[in-house]
């Protein structure tokens, strides 16, 4: 098939969640398909990014997306003023409604028009929806239940602007799911989310993150290592409310026993309240980027994912499957992914439970490597890339059969 592939973020390299999804969904993709990857970018690095994939497709084009704290601004303004979504009005772009319109016209007057759009995740959908393409989209969660989320974690002004958003974004979001001809879902907990703000039952074939099991090898890790180790994005509001509410209220418990604890904080572009954590618990380092993961890994217990808001799958609980590092998770944060507590992980849901269970990994690193090596089974069984990704193509036969009934009525 001839695909066009819309994606909100350069999916390279692959060195975050959303990323690490849709960069194993286009390598599959592009060993099958003819792909055109269209995709903004928000400076040079990024557009550098972008070239490396013209190895994978047939044609990389990208679009400036700004992003500053005025043109924030403007969009709230906007979103106010207009009753639509802050994030997806935040993403708007005539630009890129334009590119697409100009590829469209192209391949059709040079004979190899497109098959369908494949529109990878929410933001992207608004590009798709006009064309008069067969539409999938591609959700890497339950956008909406994510902003409830993080609108019961704040206070004041601030909540009730999150309440707003998540309002809009329910009511978009199941519209645009109602309208799509096929859309699916990376687990059944956003499935039913979905189902619900769409207020009617569809088909969404669930096909979960994956990643690549033989380049995510196991870490051998220090036998003394006392540190515990965050990997997520650090401008992402779960993943900084999660490392907050640990560093406040989970850390100090242990720390009241354990002088030599480490807390290492890995991920890139930390917001301020972030990086100021060292100057209140120099127990704690915050490293922002780095290049390798491993030495962090190597000097830690257990690895955790401490969430109270956010929704879809945790790539960083998958990676950390693969690279032998026992995992400590809150119930939220391992959703979707087909664990059992106590076998792959330990999960804990208060500032005791959550410490007693990163105690346990600490004080027993025999039940950390048992812990740890169940959960590496578990992961290359269920979710390598290559056993996954291949139920995409069952999605686009799916697409491709009903247009084909939908043009045999047409001429009839």
């Amino acid at each position: 098939m001839n695909v066009l592939l819309l994606t909100q973020i350069v999916p390279f390299p692959p060195d975050s969640g959303p990323k690490i999804k849709t960069y194993h969904v286009l390598r599959y993709l592009a060993s099958r398909h003819r792909v055109t990857l269209v995709t903004f970018t928000r400076n040079a690095r990024e557009e550098q990014d972008a070239a490396q994939l013209r190895s994978l497709c047939a044609e990389v084009h990208t679009v400036h997306l700004g992003r500053s704290p005025v043109q924030n601004i403007v969009s709230l303004a906007r979103s106010l003023i207009g009753g639509r979504s802050w994030i997806i009005e935040r993403d708007a772009s005539r630009a890129m409604h334009t590119l697409l319109r100009d590829l469209i016209a192209t391949a059709a007057r040079d004979g190899h028009p497109y098959d369908l759009v494949h529109a990878d995740q929410l933001n992207m959908a608004q590009f798709a929806a006009p064309l008069s393409l067969p539409r999938l989209l591609d959700q890497h969660n339950a956008v909406w239940t994510v902003f409830r989320r993080v609108a019961q974690q704040e206070r004041g002004l601030k909540r009730l602007l999150w309440e707003r958003e998540w309002r809009l974004l329910r009511r978009y979001e199941g519209r645009i799911c109602r309208e799509f001809e096929a859309v699916t879902v990376v687990s059944d907990e956003d499935r039913l989310a979905l189902l619900d703000a769409m207020g009617t039952q569809r088909d969404m074939p669930i096909i979960p993150i994956a990643i690549d099991t033989e380049r995510q090898t196991v870490v051998p890790r220090d036998e003394d290592a006392r540190g515990i180790v965050s990997l997520a994005t650090m401008l992402w509001p779960p993943n900084v409310d999660g490392v907050l509410w640990f560093a406040g209220e989970i850390l100090p418990l242990l720390q009241q026993d354990l002088a030599d604890l480490r807390f290492y904080v890995v991920g890139q572009r930390p917001v301020a309240e972030v990086r100021a954590l060292p100057a209140t618990n120099p127990a704690i380092e915050v490293t922002g980027y780095v290049p390798e993961v491993e030495p962090y890994i190597a000097r830690s217990a257990c690895l955790i994912v401490p969430l109270r808001s956010g929704g879809g799958m945790r790539v960083k609980i998958l990676e950390a499957m693969a690279r032998g590092i026992p995992i400590v998770s809150t119930t939220i944060g391992y959703e979707g992914i087909d664990v059992t507590p106590g076998e792959h992980l330990l999960v804990a849901d208060t500032p005791a439970d959550f410490a007693a269970a990163c105690r346990r990994l600490l004080d027993d690193p025999a039940l950390g490597a048992r812990i740890a090596a169940a959960a590496r089974r578990r992961v290359i069984e269920r979710y390598d890339w290559r056993a996954v990704c291949p139920a995409v193509d069952t999605v686009y036969e799916q697409i491709a059969d009903r247009r084909q009934s939908v043009d045999q009525v047409s001429l009839a």
